[in-house]
């Protein structure tokens, strides 16, 4: 059985471990600015990068694990560890959009002072810096196949949306003074909901992972067309395709002529193989049944597994 490219997994830990110490740089930076700037939703949004710390650890723990190869206890590889921090981490999108409700109202109730100025500079910073880390995770997310970096893209894309309330709810309870006192709390709450709904969306291609949901369609559809060309093929029947961590494993049903041997049905077994491994090296293993192509005219009879 052959492993996932160790590039892959390299690149993968490396832009997991950038995510986490930016994410610890930025939990200090507005945790002390809200403190000292008397703003609740900077500290809230401090809160919530702390959270993206633990998420972030999270994320590298199931990433580290998912590219330990395949051993006796799991001959199919640990790759279904990332699919869980990935499901951890998007539900820790949505317990902290309730904390941050939950404090955001109490805070209301509480005379304050108003936030100061200067927590509106950071953020500016930290909105800039977040919007870019999620864009770029994003397209790595994508190359690598990995659900995991882009739920971490996600929580980058939430801290600049959180932020963005932030500065808002700061920047009307600043100019519009002890009317307008409230407008911080607001803006947390206004960002809680986006937040949630993020995580919301995040969870569901995680759980469908574990779930051994297909994929997307155009890897079926691209791993059909590879199986046609090869040589002495007549026909596809059944192809299913799975997820497990940064890899892919294909189940196919190649139809060849009744004829052939055994052997040489072995050979084209492997040709097939062989061709979608080398077109989309994500698939990590590509399980082929081989079946006369004239039972395709008729599918009620009984499948022989003699691939």
């Amino acid at each position: 059985m052959s492993e996932t490219p160790p590039t892959s997994d390299r690149k993968v830990l490396r832009y997991a471990t950038f995510s986490l110490w930016v994410n610890i740089v930025l939990t200090v930076v507005k945790g002390v600015a809200g403190i000292l700037g008397h703003s609740h939703a900077l500290v809230a949004d401090a809160v919530e990068s702390l959270l993206d710390v633990f998420g972030g650890l999270i994320i590298w723990g199931g990433i580290r694990i998912a590219t330990i190869p395949p051993d006796e206890d799991h001959p199919y590889g640990h790759g279904k560890a990332e699919s869980l921090a990935a499901v951890v981490v998007a539900g820790g999108l949505l317990v902290t959009a309730i904390g941050i409700a939950v404090s955001s109202v109490q805070a209301m109730l509480v005379p304050h002072e108003a936030p100061a100025p200067y927590t509106l500079l950071v953020l500016v910073g930290v909105i800039g810096l977040k919007e870019v880390l999620y864009r770029y995770l994003s397209r790595v997310s994508s190359a690598l196949h990995s659900t995991a970096l882009k739920v971490d893209a996600w929580h980058h894309r939430s801290d600049a949306i959180t932020s963005v309330a932030a500065f808002v709810g700061i920047g009307i309870a600043v100019v519009g003074g002890e009317a307008w006192r409230t407008a911080d709390e607001w803006a947390a709450l206004l960002a809680c909901g986006i937040i949630a709904w993020n995580g919301l969306t995040l969870l569901r291609p995680a759980v469908d992972e574990i779930m051994d949901a297909a994929p997307d369609p155009e890897i079926e559809a691209r791993v059909r067309v590879v199986a046609l060309e090869q040589d002495k093929v007549k026909s596809l029947d059944t192809c299913l395709v799975r997820k497990m961590g940064l890899c892919f494993f294909v189940d196919i049903h190649v139809g060849v002529e009744d004829t052939l041997t055994v052997q040489q049905g072995h050979l084209i077994a492997h040709d097939v193989k062989d061709a979608i491994r080398a077109d989309n090296p994500a698939i990590h293993d590509v399980l082929v049944h081989i079946e006369p192509a004239s039972r395709h005219s008729h599918p009620h009879e009984d499948d022989e597994d003699v691939g």
